[in-house]
């Protein structure tokens, strides 16, 4: 009994560590109220369980989309509000609101009114910077503006004639220094370019502009791409961006991947490259799923991100804006466990999801079913096994215990090869032996006895580990019993003149 509770004491921290981070994506018409208060509900019976440690709509929408505090007008109060500090010469506080407005105007959405925005701030702060007697600063400043627009003239009635001197200098420096090529592409051409929120083109593009960072964002056609910071430098810089993924994914109202005209699997493939993007370890996308004839569906896939795979597929039927909190709570339970409680559809026995089916003229709720019954049938395997009653009543441990079992019974067949191999220089040492002796002068006699030494502590580790794992993976399958039939596990063992090697394979 011990034994047992030092295995379960190491084995069930690593489970609680190795819970993975997850996040909600609605997959569909992201303007649906009905689509967006179910997630949104979803989410929230998620998010209430802290230990699945869940990415939040807002987190979500931070991280691809950052929305700016405040404003545009409020931006430009605070930009007039800075302009009053300088001229009274509190340049303190004129650097600080300065510093505020430029970290909310790259939030804003990209066109004319954000650059001229960005411009007047950067040429307010340039000139202030130069009045605290730090030049390099206030050069920074004016050559964020100059590089993107070369031509800019500062206003007389505004800036002094040694300010305006010193302006024309760092344009003829930027017009003679080295520029990077930078090219940006997307899978289909046509994508406006903005950099820091100016734009300089459409795709295929080809810039010279000066070495530096640049907020880079693409629209086409409504759809605007991941805002990204790019280092440009070097001779060339490219940029390829796949505007049909970045275009689909929305982060209001509710995190959100529209492709109208795409399949499932697109849409899929998404969901895992968005789970990429964001760093997470899975994604459930979830969307409401309407037959031909029948009820509505809320529907919810987990994919695995790392592997790309389908875990499990589940839904319920529902109707209205809001959906039960029985039936929400039942869902989250299957997509983070596995289980299939009540109310809970999952896979059917031939693959197929129960909304893809015809209704039936005994459906009385149009769902395969009679009115007021549920309708839970045993699933295949998805791609990882975990999707059915059957299989979601296999205890972890029962699984352990067939990687250890196979794991040691490799080793005992790897120790069974390595004794085999060290006969060969047994034999080959006897008889170059004198009389029981081996002579220092014999580098053959010394080489093989290295050998065996060697054989020798390779034999004893692989018995030792071996029983060891036969041992452990035995106790694991007394204490975890299961009505589901062990995976398919294969153990090979190949052995040559030098080395020896073993594999174990199956599905686990």
């Amino acid at each position: 009994m011990r034994a047992i509770l030092f295995i379960l004491s190491c084995i069930l921290p690593l489970s609680v560590l190795a819970a993975p981070r997850r996040m909600v994506v609605a997959s569909g018409d992201c303007k649906d109220a009905e689509l967006g208060s179910q997630a949104n509900a979803f989410l929230g019976a998620l998010v209430s369980r802290p230990e699945h440690d869940v990415l939040s709509a807002t987190e979500f929408s931070e991280r691809l989309f950052p929305q700016p505090a405040r404003s545009y007008e409020d931006l430009q109060r605070q930009l007039d509000t800075a302009q009053d500090h300088f001229y009274e010469s509190r340049h303190g506080k004129a650097a600080q609101a300065l510093d505020e407005v430029l970290q909310q105007i790259i939030r804003l959405p990209v066109g004319d009114a954000r650059w001229k925005l960005f411009a007047g701030a950067q040429l307010l702060q340039g000139l202030n910077y130069r009045s605290m007697g730090r030049p390099k600063e206030s050069d920074a400043a004016f050559r964020n503006v100059l590089r993107l627009e070369p031509t800019h003239k500062l206003d007389p009635d505004f800036f002094a004639p040694s300010v305006r001197q010193g302006f024309d200098k760092l344009r003829r420096e930027l017009n003679t220094a080295r520029k990077v090529t930078l090219s940006v592409r997307t899978i289909v051409p046509g994508a406006e370019v903005y950099l820091d929120g100016k734009k300089v083109g459409q795709t295929p593009l080809t810039l010279d502009v000066p070495a530096g960072t640049y907020d880079v964002t693409l629209v086409k056609d409504g759809a605007v791409s991941f805002p990204r910071q790019l280092q440009a430098h070097g001779a060339e810089t490219p940029l390829l961006v796949d505007m049909a993924y970045e275009g689909s994914v929305t982060a209001t109202p509710f995190p959100c991947l529209t492709a109208p005209d795409s399949s499932d699997e697109r849409v899929l493939s998404y969901a895992v490259r968005l789970g990429v993007t964001v760093g997470v370890e899975e994604v459930i996308v979830v969307r409401l799923e309407r037959s031909s004839s029948g009820p509505k569906w809320f529907a919810a896939t987990v994919l695995n991100v790392k592997g790309g795979q389908k875990l499990r597929e589940g839904g319920f039927k529902t109707q209205g804006l809001d959906a039960p909190a029985e039936a929400l709570s039942a869902l989250v339970d299957f997509v983070t466990t596995g289980r299939s409680p009540s109310k809970l559809v999952v896979m059917n026995a031939d693959g197929r999801p129960p909304w893809e089916h015809p209704a039936t003229p005994g459906d009385k709720a149009g769902g395969g079913s009679p009115a007021g019954t549920v309708d839970i049938n045993a699933p295949d395997r998805l791609t990882e096994g975990v999707t059915g009653p059957a299989s979601a009543s296999t205890p972890g441990l029962r699984v352990a215990s067939y990687v250890l079992l196979g794991a040691g019974v490799a080793a005992l067949g790897g120790a069974g090869a390595v004794r085999l191999m060290a006969q060969k220089d047994v034999d080959d040492l006897e008889k170059r032996a004198q009389n029981g002796r081996i002579l220092s002068t014999d580098q053959d006699s010394l080489r093989l006895r290295n050998s065996l030494i060697q054989k020798n502590n390779l034999l004893t580790g692989l018995l030792v580990g071996g029983g060891a794992a036969v041992v452990t993976g035995a106790v694991l399958f007394l204490v975890s019993p299961s009505q589901m039939a062990p995976p398919p596990v294969s153990v090979g063992v190949a052995a040559d003149g030098e080395a020896v090697s073993a594999s174990l394979s199956g599905a686990f």
